[in-house]
């Protein structure tokens, strides 16, 4: 009887982490050895200003609901030892970011790995993640370089029209 029920405990523990995987746009494996409660409650509450879910699960429960969520078997090369994972729903480079600073901050945990958008990532893209600018400036880059070709456009357009001796249509 309860044999059954732990069954089912843990059948339901895989189904929501293959939920969180299936959802999350970015997953980040970390060790977290070492780190004091107040730093891991520090953590908690940076990862959750952030819209992360930062969750300490059984490798094992990660294993199952990787494999359900269709995600590639590399993910069992970091799933060793003590296991946090960093759920990143609404941006995917928030919970490299906020760990890369904890682990320069505290130097004491270490990223293992994780998922980006589906994909297996080792903890060097993981960093490379967290180096990206934030969503709002990479953004304005884009803007930036799509309006530098059409403000020299106006410019040039504003220099013929003053050579012409024609008043242009802006002042």
């Amino acid at each position: 009887m309860a044999n059954a029920k732990i069954i089912e405990m843990k059948a339901k523990q895989v189904a929501e982490v293959q939920e969180k995987i299936a959802k999350a746009q970015s997953v980040v494996v970390f060790d977290y050895r070492g780190l004091s409660v107040a730093e891991v409650t520090a953590l908690r509450n940076e990862m959750r200003k952030a819209g992360v879910e930062y969750v300490v699960l059984k490798n094992s429960i990660v294993e199952r609901a990787a494999k359900e969520a269709g995600v590639d078997d590399a993910i069992l090369a970091y799933l060793k030892g003590p296991s946090a994972f960093a759920f990143g729903y609404e941006d995917a480079v928030a919970p490299a970011k906020i760990l890369k600073d904890c682990i320069k901050k505290t130097k004491k945990c270490e990223m293992k790995g994780g998922i980006i958008n589906g994909v297996v990532s080792d903890a060097a893209a993981m960093n490379a993640l967290a180096d990206l600018p934030p969503r709002e400036v990479l953004i304005a880059r884009l803007l930036g370089s799509m309006m530098s070709p059409i403000s020299g456009l106006a410019i040039v357009l504003d220099q013929i029209a003053k050579q012409k001796g024609e008043v242009p249509a802006a002042e």
